[in-house]
């Protein structure tokens, strides 16, 4: 299993790439998962629903389960944040994973970068960058793909999972 870290200031279209490859993935055979950071709280199960009633009332983990998806939602009440190691031990086998966020990780990444963001390009400071997703042309000769040259950034990944 490779991951792939799809780095990028906010703004910058970070998920509306990811949402463009992965059916694209998917086609040419390719079983992917994705790991999302978010820096703000969230939810992900219905207030009042039975699920959200056990974790509300103190459950450490509730898995959630039907014929059509299942889901593991774990409470941290107070311990720190998993890595991204333990967070990728959790899933299951796959081709590639796409980590959105991260930017900062020890893991080959993608960086996704706009002009109009007017923020300064990330791969110049971190050798874990391989190529860059831009609207226009990076400096220091890295790998180069036009932001919506989706056919061959999906070309990349492919090759990239092998």
């Amino acid at each position: 299993m490779k991951a792939l870290g799809i780095a990028g200031y906010s703004g910058s279209g970070k998920t509306t790439l990811i949402e463009k490859l992965l059916p694209r993935l998917r086609a040419a055979g390719l079983r992917v998962s994705v790991i999302k950071q978010s820096h703000h709280d969230f939810e992900v199960d219905v207030p009042g629903k039975d699920s959200w009633r056990h974790r509300a009332a103190g459950a450490n983990e509730v898995l959630l389960t039907s014929p059509h998806r299942w889901m593991l939602v774990n409470e941290l009440r107070g311990a720190a944040e998993p890595s991204l190691d333990e967070h990728l031990r959790r899933l299951s086998p796959c081709a590639l994973v796409l980590v959105e966020g991260y930017k900062h990780a020890d893991i080959p990444k993608l960086e996704v970068w706009r002009a109009a963001n007017t923020r300064d390009w990330l791969h110049p400071r971190d050798a874990n960058f391989i190529a860059v997703a831009a609207d226009q042309t990076p400096p220091g000769g890295i790998k180069h793909f036009p932001i919506d040259d989706i056919e061959a950034i999906t070309a990349f990944l492919l090759e990239y999972a092998q």
